[in-house]
């Protein structure tokens, strides 16, 4: 296990503006009614999607992806942006009235936000806005499909109201894709640091660095199981000489190509590491079940050069397969409400206009 230092700094905010549709949701910790504006219709289930009841719209235009609960299952923390020429920012969606606010600095670009459990009094993300205040270029997409790994991204902490902005990693390279345990004591994220994409845990405030995975490839997405105990997270693996060295020349271009992501278990300590799915397509975004003894995740595993791609569960032993999604697109990014009776996930169903993707609402069935 490899350790690293910490360091914080205090940071200046800006602004953005970025229209998201009303949405008018009663609820409260326990119960949320059905009282969402648009109503209920065919076009936003499909035959086949037997565990959703009650499926609602919360965003209506842009790209808006990675929408997780707080704690306390009233608030949705997400980033969106609506436009080419816009980056994503971080908003937070209070679920009961609809409001929602910019809760990042408006500059540069952000990506994987959350809060920080369980009084939710702290939110994370990251950012380039440290280094500039203009969104960086798009990936080149001459040579294929490929994420850019901005180097210049970091981990902040900061209030939900985006004031008392934190630096919890600061090395040149990649770090991303944090969230929280529920008790609140460790963060789960991706880091460059070392050379490789691996998983790593840290503090609350960023400090006690802990690099948990360590072969060549990337390990990144990764979520704590509700009790703290377990971690799962996404990984490709190059064997082949080809596929290693293909994989670093993306590597030191700061890219990855999302090849075939395997979802992978570990104990939150990094020991016992096993590979959970075994096939062709890229697995991703895994979510434990409140019992934690299954996860949800996205796959284009039926047809792995496409992109259509759905959710599908499985028993933590690989076992018991099953689809959950049947729409022809793309639906991704699932998270269960904390107490297991709601659902978010983003979806490209009905859209608005070409490239819109949107979050949905909906009551859990079993």
């Amino acid at each position: 296990m490899k350790k690293e230092t910490k360091k914080t700094g205090l940071l200046t905010a800006g602004m953005i503006t970025l229209f998201i549709g009303l949405v008018v949701l009663k609820n409260n910790q326990e119960k949320l009614l059905d009282k969402l504006s648009p109503p209920a219709n065919d076009v936003l289930s499909f035959p086949g999607e037997v565990h959703f009841k009650n499926i609602r719209q919360l965003t209506f235009s842009g790209e808006n992806a990675e929408a997780y609960f707080s704690s306390d299952g009233r608030r949705l923390i997400f980033q969106a942006h609506d436009g080419d020429e816009l980056c994503d920012q971080i908003y937070i969606m209070d679920i009961e009235s609809g409001k929602t606010k910019l809760a990042s600095t408006g500059d540069g670009v952000t990506t994987c936000s959350y809060f920080q459990y369980p009084h939710n009094d702290k939110i994370i993300y990251s950012s380039t806005h440290h280094y500039t205040r203009s969104c960086p270029p798009p990936p080149d997409f001459s040579k294929g499909y490929v994420w850019k790994l901005h180097p210049e991204f970091d981990i902040f902490r900061s209030n939900p109201d985006g004031m008392k902005i934190e630096q919890l990693t600061d090395t040149w390279g990649y770090d991303a894709e944090a969230t929280c345990a529920e008790n609140g004591s460790k963060i789960v994220y991706t880091s460059l640091s070392s050379g490789d994409l691996e998983v790593w845990t840290m503090n609350r405030d960023g400090s006690g660095k802990l690099q948990l995975t360590n072969r060549l490839g990337y390990d990144g997405g990764a979520f704590f199981s509700h009790d703290g105990t377990k971690i799962v997270w996404r990984a490709y693996y190059p064997e082949t000489e080809e596929e290693i060295l293909k994989y670093n020349q993306l590597l030191k271009q700061n890219s990855i190509r999302p090849m075939s992501l395997q979802i992978r278990i570990m104990t939150s300590d990094g020991y016992n590491q096993t590979q959970i799915t075994d096939n062709e397509g890229a697995n991703f975004a895994p979510f434990f079940f409140l019992n934690d003894k299954r996860i949800i995740f996205c796959s284009n595993m039926e047809n792995p050069k496409g992109r259509n791609f759905d959710l599908w569960a499985v028993d933590v032993d690989g076992g018991n397969l099953e689809q959950i999604t049947f729409f022809e697109g793309f639906d991704g990014f699932p998270i269960f409400s904390p107490d297991g009776n709601y659902f978010v996930f983003a979806s490209n169903r009905n859209q608005a206009k070409q490239g819109d993707t949107n979050i949905f609402i909906c009551e859990w069935v079993d």
